[in-house]
C-alpha cells in the first residue's frame, strides 16, 4: 500500500477547566447535555456560517463555543439519527437504508430492519442507568413499533414524530401517506395520540416548549439530564407562521445565483472555508436565475422566504430552551451541541414522490394540497426548497441531501462545552455523526460497552470521541479510513483522498476520486491521474462493506 496524504488534527480550542476529564468522584456534578439536532440544514444558512438569516441564538452559541467545519453525517435523516444515537454504523444499527426506501433485496437482511435493532444500545440508554434523567422531543424515525421509540429506547419522558416528515402546523397532515385518512404519528410519552394538544400552533413551537416543560418538572433533582431537541424544520414541506415569514419578504428578490456568490465570499471572509475554496457546479436539475420567468422568480423567491422563516423560527426555539438553562443557573455546567442531520434539501416532488413510483403517494399529495403562490407556507402547502436553493445554501460543496457528496454530508456543527469561555474558535479536524454517542459519554464520564450490555451482546460503538480534539489534547495524524452509503451512492476517504461512486442518472456509474486538500466542490476526478491511489481506495471500500454488511439495493428510487 502506497501512504496517502493525511490530514494532521488542528486542534485550536483550549480547555478551560479540567474538571471536564476529572473523574466522577472528583466531579461535584456531572454535566448535563443538549443535543440539538435541525433537519436538512444548509451549511451556510446560519450567521455564523456566512447566511444572512437571521440566527442571533445560534450564532451567539457559536461565539460561546467551537465551530467545526468538517462534521460530516449521512447523507439522509434515519440513517445519521442511528448513527447519532447509538455510535455505531446504521449498516449495522438496522438503518442501512430508510425504512421507507427498501429495495427487494434488502428486505429482511441483518441491519436493513428500517429502524434501530436491539443489536445496538443508545446513548440514552446508557446515559439512563448511569443516573441521566432523559428526554426527547420532535422528529424520531427511527422505528414506528412500540420496541423502537424513544419510550423505550432509553428515555424517561418523550414527545415525538415517529415518521420523517409532516405539516409542521396542527392538522397532523403526514408528508406522506397512501390515504387521506392517514394522520402523521406522533407519540406522548411512546403512546399514539389522535390529536395535538391546543398548544401545538408549530412543530419548533412546540418541541421546544415541551422539552421546557420536561426539565421544569424536575429542575431541582440533583441528577443531570440528557436531552435531545429535534426539530423538523427546515424539511419539507416547507411552512412557517405568517409572521416569520413576512420578516423575508422581497430578501431573495435578486435569486439564488446572486445568494450562492455572497455566502461562498462570506463564509471565505469567516474562515469556515479556505481562502482558496472553490464554489460547487450547480446540480444537474438546476437552472440560471436569468432564465426563469418572472412567474417562476415570483414563486423561487416565496419558496426561500419560507425557508428563512423556518430556520430563522429554529433558532428562536432554540434561544428559548438555552434562556431557561440560564434562568435556571444550569446553562454554565451544560454541553450544547447542534448539528443538521444531512445537507439541504436539493430534490423536487417529482424526484422523491414520482407518479411511477409511489402513485398513491402522489394522488394523495396533490388532492388535499394548495400549491397555490397565495397559499406557499401556510397549512395545507407543499413546498419543497428545490436543487437552485439548495445549491446556494452550500454553496461550495457538490449536491445535496441524498448524496455521499460533501453537499449531503457535510453538516454545521457547532459545541458549547460545559464550564469554559469559549471564542468562536473554528476546529477543521474530521469529525463524523457517529462519534457523537461516544463524545458525550466522555463528558459524562460514562463508559460505553464493550461488547455487553446487561449481560446482553451488543455491537460496540464504532465512532470515536473528539473530545480531545475539543481540549488540545489531541495529537499526531488522523489516518481514519471512513466509508458511508445510502441509496447505492457510496463513498470512502481516507485523509484528504476520497473515492465516490454515483450510479447513473447522478454520475457517471464509475468510482472517481478526488483530493479534498485543494477540491472541497469535487470537482476534478483524479482517478486516471493516480491509479495505485484509486487501486487503494477501492481496497478500502471493499473493507468497509465486508465489515459492515453492506448490500447494494437493486433498485434506483427517487433519491
Amino acid at each position: 500500500m502506497i501512504n496517502l496524504r493525511k490530514k494532521y488534527i488542528a486542534s485550536v480550542v483550549l480547555l478551560a477547566t479540567s474538571s471536564i476529564m476529572a473523574s466522577a468522584a472528583t466531579v461535584p456534578q456531572q454535566p448535563n447535555i443538549l443535543l440539538v439536532v435541525a433537519d436538512d440544514l444548509g451549511y451556510s444558512d446560519l450567521g455564523s456560517f456566512g447566511g444572512e438569516i437571521k440566527t442571533p441564538n445560534l450564532d451567539s452559541l457559536a461565539e460561546s463555543g467551537v465551530k467545526l467545519t468538517n462534521f460530516h453525517t449521512a447523507p439522509a435523516c434515519s440513517p445519521t439519527r442511528a448513527a447519532l444515537i447509538t455510535g455505531v454504523d446504521p449498516h449495522i444499527a438496522g438503518l442501512g437504508n430508510m425504512a421507507e426506501l427498501l429495495a427487494p433485496n434488502q428486505k429482511g437482511e441483518p441491519g436493513y430492519e428500517g429502524h434501530i435493532n436491539s443489536k445496538v444500545v443508545t446513548v440514552a440508554e446508557i446515559l439512563k442507568d448511569a443516573g441521566y434523567r432523559t428526554y426527547y422531543t420532535g422528529k424520531w424515525h427511527l422505528g414506528m413499533s412500540k420496541d423502537s421509540n424513544p419510550q423505550t429506547r432509553g428515555f424517561d419522558n418523550s414527545f415525538a414524530l415517529l415518521s420523517g416528515g409532516a405539516s409542521h402546523f396542527s392538522d397532523m397532515k403526514p408528508a406522506y401517506a397512501p390515504t387521506p385518512e392517514v394522520k402523521a404519528p406522533y407519540t406522548d410519552d411512546g403512546v399514539m395520540i389522535k390529536k395535538l394538544p391546543e398548544s401545538f400552533q408549530y412543530s419548533s413551537q412546540y418541541y421546544s416548549d415541551k422539552l421546557i416543560s420536561y426539565l421544569k418538572e424536575n429542575q431541582h433533582s440533583e441528577q443531570p439530564f440528557f436531552a435531545m431537541l429535534n426539530f423538523t424544520a427546515p424539511h419539507w414541506p416547507l411552512q412557517a407562521p405568517d409572521e416569520a415569514i413576512a420578516k423575508y419578504k422581497g430578501v431573495y428578490d435578486a435569486g439564488y445565483d446572486v445568494l450562492y456568490k455572497q455566502r461562498l465570499a462570506a463564509q471565505k471572509k469567516l474562515g469556515i472555508l479556505p481562502k482558496n475554496a472553490e464554489g460547487a457546479e450547480r446540480p444537474p436539475k438546476g437552472m440560471a436565475w436569468e432564465n426563469l420567468t418572472p412567474e417562476q422568480r415570483k414563486t423561487e423567491s416565496k419558496a426561500m422566504e419560507v425557508y428563512a422563516a423556518m430556520v430563522d423560527e429554529m433558532d428562536v426555539y432554540t434561544g428559548k430552551v438555552i434562556d431557561y438553562l440560564k434562568d435556571s443557573g444550569q446553562y454554565s455546567n451544560t454541553l450544547i451541541v447542534f448539528i443538521s442531520d444531512n445537507g439541504p434539501e436539493g430534490h423536487d416532488i417529482d424526484e422523491v414522490f414520482s407518479s411511477e413510483l409511489y402513485p398513491k403517494i402522489r394522488h394523495v399529495i396533490d388532492s388535499t394540497n394548495d400549491f397555490s403562490y397565495e397559499q406557499m407556507g401556510r397549512p395545507g402547502s407543499y413546498t419543497f426548497l428545490g436543487p437552485n436553493w439548495a445549491w446556494a445554501s452550500s454553496p461550495a460543496f457538490r449536491m445535496h441531501k441524498g448524496f455521499p457528496t460533501e453537499g449531503g454530508t457535510r453538516s454545521v456543527a457547532i459545541v458549547k462545552m460545559p464550564n469554559t469561555k469559549g471564542e468562536g474558535r473554528i476546529v477543521d479536524s474530521y469529525a463524523n455523526v457517529v462519534d457523537l454517542a461516544p463524545t458525550i459519554l466522555e463528558f459524562a464520564n460514562v463508559s460505553a460497552p464493550k461488547g455487553s450490555y446487561k449481560g446482553k451482546k451488543v455491537e460496540e460503538m464504532s465512532g470515536q470521541s473528539f473530545l480531545p480534539v475539543l481540549t488540545d489534547r489531541a495529537t499526531g495524524e488522523d489516518d481514519r479510513i471512513v466509508g458511508g452509503e445510502l441509496f447505492g451512492k457510496y463513498f470512502v476517504r481516507k485523509g484528504d483522498w476520497k473515492l465516490v461512486l454515483m450510479p447513473t442518472p447522478w454520475g457517471t456509474g464509475e468510482e472517481q476520486l478526488y483530493d479534498l486538500s485543494s477540491d472541497l466542490a469535487e470537482k476534478y476526478d483524479l482517478s486516471k491521474k493516480y491509479p495505485e491511489v484509486l487501486v487503494e481506495m477501492k481496497t478500502y471500500w471493499k473493507e468497509y462493506v465486508a465489515k459492515n454488511n453492506v448490500i447494494l439495493p437493486d433498485w434506483v428510487d427517487g433519491y
